[in-house]
Parts: structure tokens; C-alpha cells; sequence
């Protein structure tokens, strides 16, 4: 029962002690659940990514407009994970703060992060064969595939230094959009709450781990099309980046990132602020 029920926001404190107390439930649920739960936070992700390219396609609105508005189509990913329920690798970094507290045991800790992160990989891989099956991306000319193969050879392309502090970066307004969403007490309130942060990680081009499992994998399947090829411009060895090595040197640095952007700038700050004290309190 809520401790202080009525129509205002959750304060800092009580949000903590929610985050605290999901975080026992999460990393204490059975493996079926954790896994079927993570497959489909890897598919909405993934919507909410797809949502974003096409919205990305257009150049005419200009650098920062077309930027705010892909940011804002693929807020839809993490809406759908939030309201709906799903298991994500990068909003579980929050798992921390039961950690911290000393109510989560680090095996059950990396536990969920595992399997979920597994999850999340299939999930989104699917969605990007759908994608790639559905035959979308021939789109205004092939430009539409144009825009999802330049994304991902952008982000294959990424130095470990660079992709490891975009994920910092990115895993910390997700984690943040997560938070604020346990000042909610309504759907609206989850979803204005996640709108802002979202568009800000994806306009400013961080880059979250989950994402890149739609992005890089469909890349893969489009190099080899001739329609996005021309669309795009392309010629040469360029494309080469786009492939298993480009898929886990941007995995791998991002990944790290994130779990420094939301478990400690995130999870570790607002946990030592309201829960240090509380350590073995038996509340």
C-alpha cells in the first residue's frame, strides 16, 4: 500500500525505497519469467529504434529538428517496456541499489543482468530479421534502409574510448528516465516522465547497448541489398565495418558504459543519498 497515497508525485526518498524493493523482485524472479520478460524489453526496444529511422529518414527538417524527432519517436521503446512490463538490461542497472543495500547478493545480481542482457539480444535480432523480411526498408527509394545501414556503420565504426563514454552518457538519462519514473503514480505520469530523457540520449547521439542489438544486426542484412547501397552512396570497403567484429567492439565498450551511466551515476549517487542508512535496518 502506498505510504503516502493521494495525487502527488513520489519524493526522492519513497522512489528510492521503490527502486529498492523492484530490485529484490527482480533479481529474485525465475528464470522463465526473467527470460520471456527480456526478449520482449529487446523487441520494443527495437520498435521504438525502427520508429526512429524512419523518422530520421527525412533530412529536410534539419539537423536538430530531424534529431528531437527521432529522439522522441523512440521514446516509444521505452514506454512500451515501462507501462506494458519487460526486462531491460540498461533500465536493470538500477538493480544496484538493492545491491548496494545489501539485499541483493552479486551472484543474483549478475544473474538477472545476464540472462536479461541475453534476452534483450534475441529480442531485438528478431525484431531486426522481421524488419529485414518485411521489405520496409525499400522505402522512398531504399532510402529508408539507407539511413538504418548508415546508423549502424556509424555506430560499428565507433572508438572503444568514444563508445564507452557515449554509453556512460546514454545509460544515465535511461536510468534517470527509469527513476523519475517511480515518482509516477499514473500512465500519464511514466510517460511524460520517460518522453524528455529518451529524446535527449537519442538526439544527442549516446548510445545504449540494447539499441545497437536492432541497429548492427540490421545493417548486417541491408549491406548486402543493392537498393540501399545506391540509395546510400556507398562503394568500396566502406561497409566491411558492419559485421560480427563491428557488432561486438560496439557491444562491448557500450555495454561497460552503460552499467558505469546507470549503476553508478545513477543507482550508486541517489543509493548512497536515501539508503546508506538503512543497510540492515529491518524495515
Amino acid at each position: 500500500m502506498d505510504a503516502s497515497p493521494g495525487p502527488d508525485a513520489y519524493a526522492p526518498a519513497e522512489m528510492a525505497r521503490r527502486v529498492e524493493e523492484t530490485g529484490v523482485r527482480k533479481a529474485g524472479m525465475d528464470l522463465a519469467s526473467m527470460l520471456a520478460l527480456a526478449v520482449l524489453a529487446g523487441a520494443f526496444i527495437a520498435l521504438g529504434a525502427a520508429f526512429s529511422t524512419v523518422a530520421a529518414t527525412d533530412p529536410r527538417l534539419g539537423y536538430g529538428p530531424a534529431k528531437l524527432l527521432a529522439g522522441l519517436a523512440f521514446s516509444l521503446g521505452l514506454i512500451l517496456v515501462v507501462v506494458a512490463g519487460a526486462e531491460l538490461f540498461t533500465g536493470n542497472n538500477l538493480v544496484v541499489m538493492a545491491w548496494a543495500s545489501g539485499r541483493v547478493t552479486t551472484a543474483r545480481l549478475l544473474r538477472n543482468w545476464f540472462w536479461v542482457y541475453i534476452g534483450n539480444f534475441v529480442g531485438a535480432a528478431a525484431t531486426a530479421g522481421a524488419v529485414y523480411l518485411s521489405h520496409r526498408w525499400e522505402d522512398a527509394g531504399g532510402q529508408l534502409g539507407a539511413t538504418a545501414l548508415r546508423i549502424a556503420l556509424a555506430k560499428s565504426s565507433l572508438p572503444f574510448g568514444r563508445a564507452f563514454v557515449l554509453g556512460v552518457l546514454c545509460n544515465a538519462l535511461v536510468c534517470l528516465a527509469v527513476w523519475l519514473c517511480f515518482s509516477a503514480r499514473t500512465t500519464t505520469d511514466k510517460v511524460l516522465s520517460i518522453i524528455f530523457p529518451i529524446t535527449a540520449f537519442v538526439a544527442l547521439g549516446f548510445e545504449h547497448s540494447v539499441a545497437n542489438m536492432y541497429f548492427i544486426p540490421l545493417g548486417m542484412m541491408l549491406k548486402s541489398e543493392p537498393l540501399v547501397v545506391q540509395a546510400g552512396g556507398w562503394s568500396g570497403q566502406v561497409l566491411d565495418a558492419v559485421g560480427w567484429g563491428g557488432l561486438f567492439r560496439n557491444l562491448l565498450p557500450v555495454t561497460l558504459g552503460n552499467v558505469v551511466g546507470g549503476g553508478l551515476m545513477v543507482a550508486g549517487i541517489y543509493g548512497f543519498v536515501y539508503l546508506r542508512g538503512e543497510r540492515g535496518a529491518g524495515r
